[in-house]
């Protein structure tokens, strides 16, 4: 019956959609004149690529929240009516999706957790017809997930995740499916819990509880800068950005340690030097690379080492992690992703911010659950 429901609400959407297409041809055809007169031209055209992406954004967050639907009800047969899968990108983008879901579902249960409600909000950047019904989309996705703990089901624990997607959609059966898909996923580097002795950790988890934490004036600041530049998982009043004064070094490999160095700086508390530096579009090492970054801070005596080793040797001591306190992530014997602890959820819990794949408040070993990955946790000196 809750498919059933859900596939109306998606076909609905559908249905919506195409009448909204109809309806901006019919104006473009009577109008046409309008659209060609030498003054208005360059508007009329902004303006309908506008709305041309509006109606795009309804169509795919329609989509994404119906993939959200069979996330959540662990329904694979829902999500394969999703995509292409007689072509081998859909069939790919089907079978990450269905990893995906086995993970999620693999994490919550080490966790002691049950996934409430998946909300995806879609910016479109760009949208071309490839070819007669098949679309190429260029999109900016921000996904909220809500969880509550086993032993706490009144208490709702909220993250997000941001992630920059291509990919290709055609009309098939009177439905709009996914031909390709591709995009940075955070869950990537994990998907191996069955060798985690789940039960063990689930308990000791369910059992802890947040404890007060007095927080310094330039904690605070660290944490709010964080919350607002952390791109595609920020609140949406940010316009999914970064800071504009910092260069973005994504196409350079990775801006995770740039964005935990910033984090740090503008809290003002720790101040550039010559090792530690970034001016005029550009930084040193220790600012901008993941494994320079956590030597740096460590050797330098503005952190120190709480911990490191595989996720199930030191997950207890992850409980000593405070707000501006760090997590590296080891993977071939080199630190490949720093993330900033924000938060704490409702079991104590802590929760990380970053770039790369842009997150907000995410438990910090969410994505990152594989047995060959090791974590450095860093306490910094606020």
């Amino acid at each position: 019956m809750k498919r059933l429901k859900i596939r109306k609400k998606y076909t609905k959407a559908m249905i919506m959609f195409i009448c909204l297409t109809l309806g901006l041809i019919i104006n473009i055809y009577i109008n046409k004149k309008a659209y060609f007169n030498e003054d208005s031209v360059v508007t009329k055209i902004i303006d309908k690529e506008d709305e041309i992406k509006n109606q795009y954004q309804i169509l795919l967050e329609s989509l994404f929240d119906y993939r959200n639907e069979a996330l959540l009800g662990k329904n694979e047969e829902m999500l394969k009516e999703l995509y292409d899968i007689d072509k081998k990108t859909g069939l790919w983008a089907y079978e990450h999706e269905f990893k995906k879901m086995k993970y999620l579902e693999n994490w919550s249960s080490k966790q002691g957790v049950k996934f409430n409600d998946i909300k995806t909000r879609v910016k479109i950047k760009k949208v071309k017809e490839k070819e007669e019904d098949l679309y190429g989309i260029i999109c900016t996705v921000s996904t909220e997930y809500k969880y509550s703990y086993e032993n706490q089901k009144n208490k709702t624990n909220i993250f997000r995740i941001g992630t920059y997607h291509y990919l290709n959609v055609k009309i098939k059966d009177n439905q709009y499916i996914i031909t390709k898909e591709w995009y940075t996923d955070p869950f990537a580097d994990s998907l191996n819990l069955e060798n985690i002795k789940s039960e063990d950790i689930r308990n000791y988890i369910l059992c802890q509880d947040v404890k007060n934490i007095e927080l310094t004036s330039e904690q605070k600041k660290a944490i709010n800068y964080a919350h607002r530049y952390c791109g595609a998982a920020a609140d949406e009043e940010y316009g999914f950005k970064f800071n504009q004064n910092y260069k973005n070094f994504n196409p350079d490999g990775g801006d995770c340690a740039n964005f935990a160095s910033q984090i740090m700086y503008e809290s003002g508390r720790f101040k550039k030097n010559s090792i530690w530096n970034y001016s005029n579009g550009d930084g040193t090492k220790a600012w901008v690379n993941a494994q320079g970054f956590k030597s740096y801070i460590v050797n330098s005596g503005r952190g120190y080492l709480i911990a490191k080793g595989i996720y199930q040797d030191i997950y207890k001591q992850a409980y000593d992690l405070k707000p501006g306190d760090f997590v590296g992530y080891e993977k071939g014997g080199r630190i490949t992703h720093v993330s900033t602890v924000t938060g704490l959820d409702s079991r104590g819990y802590p929760l990380v911010t970053c770039h790369n794949t842009d997150r907000l408040l995410v438990p910090w070993d969410l994505g990152w659950s594989d047995k060959s990955i090791k974590y450095h946790l860093i306490k910094v000196n606020y």
